[in-house]
């Protein structure tokens, strides 16, 4: 059928497209200065890759196969919910092992927030 073959070319160009994103995201983890912004570039960029890989796939799945699989929305979610989080606690420990910042970084915003928190207590 004609509509299942325009899905199936739509799920392989959201799969090229999602492994271009993640493509920058590697480009990012490069130049970036210090660890902070190479971990943005690994978090954000790679979780919104993968996503758009996974909901290809989806599609494409939906296309040639006729069902929609459980497992590729399971690792949506999952996706979706761990790796922004994950992300967020490696940079907290990194922060609190005092990695320096960049020396391009104009302000840390996080250490006057723990010195105020400190003081009040």
């Amino acid at each position: 059928m004609i509509v299942n073959e325009i899905f199936k070319y739509f799920g392989a160009i959201i799969i090229v497209l999602g492994s271009l994103t993640s493509i920058v995201s590697a480009i990012g983890l490069l130049r970036f200065p210090d660890v902070y912004s190479r971990a943005h570039a690994a978090t954000k960029t790679t979780t919104v890759a993968v996503l758009i890989t996974l909901t290809g796939v989806f599609i494409y799945y939906l296309a040639t196969e006729t069902f929609m699989s459980v497992r590729v929305i399971l690792a949506i979610v999952f996706v979706f919910l761990t790796a922004p989080v994950s992300g967020h606690l490696i940079l907290r420990a990194s922060y609190r092992a005092n990695v320096k910042l960049a020396e391009s970084s104009i302000k840390d915003e996080l250490h006057d927030y723990l010195n105020n928190n400190e003081e009040n207590k």
